[in-house]
């Protein structure tokens, strides 16, 4: 042991210095630089900007048609909306083109641990997707079970089935995880969907090709 002038010592200033350092250390550690607590809807949205960029995909959120009725103006430069009412019912979330294909696709959350309820979608979305699967379109749902943080790219025809099925109110986990393809959130992109969209795309050569 080294003793200073002030009768410290070295000992007790590595000591410090490790504890410190393994602090640090356990900080880091803990910390998901994946998802960043953003919700689907976000993520979704940040790995499409990445796929633009990148000229590897252009889709892009639709808008929700949407009339306004009211509006109030405060000051001259901010309008504030009081009311409005929505045109027409909405179809999905997403639409765009990847490798020449034509995508249509919802996003949706669940806090279950054992079931996706099938409540959250609307019979006209189920109309919408079957119409673009008749069209050949690549349509399909994204899940996430965001108590487990699991991510699942559901094709819509698993969806549109259970969903006509008489009694059946949700997906057990366990047809989730049979029925799609699980993927895990990533950095660039967020959500790297597109390579369960290159699955199905394999998948419809081999069956074309037959």
């Amino acid at each position: 042991m080294v003793k200073y002038p002030t009768g410290s010592s070295a000992t007790f200033r590595k000591s410090n210095y490790t504890s410190q350092a393994k602090h640090q250390k356990r900080r880091h550690k803990n910390i998901n630089f994946s998802d960043r607590g953003m919700n689907l809807e976000q993520m979704i949205n940040e790995s499409n900007k990445y796929y633009r960029t990148k000229e590897i995909a252009v889709v892009h959120k639709k808008p929700t048609p949407v009339q306004i009725v009211k509006v109030d103006y405060p000051k001259r430069s901010r309008a504030v909306i009081k009311e409005a009412y929505f045109r027409q019912e909405s179809t999905t979330d997403y639409n765009g083109v990847y490798k020449g294909y034509y995508l249509d696709f919802e996003a949706k959350e669940t806090k279950n641990k054992t079931n996706f309820p099938l409540k959250n979608f609307h019979e006209h979305q189920i109309i919408h997707l079957a119409e673009c699967l008749k069209q050949k379109g690549i349509c399909f749902t994204i899940i996430r079970f965001t108590s487990l943080n699991r991510y699942f790219v559901t094709p819509a025809s698993a969806i549109i089935k259970a969903w006509w099925t008489k009694d059946k109110s949700s997906l057990t986990l366990k047809e989730v995880e049979d029925w799609s393809i699980e993927i895990k959130s990533g950095f660039q992109p967020n959500l790297p969907y597109l390579k369960a969209i290159d699955s199905f795309i394999s998948d419809r050569k081999i069956h074309d090709d037959k």
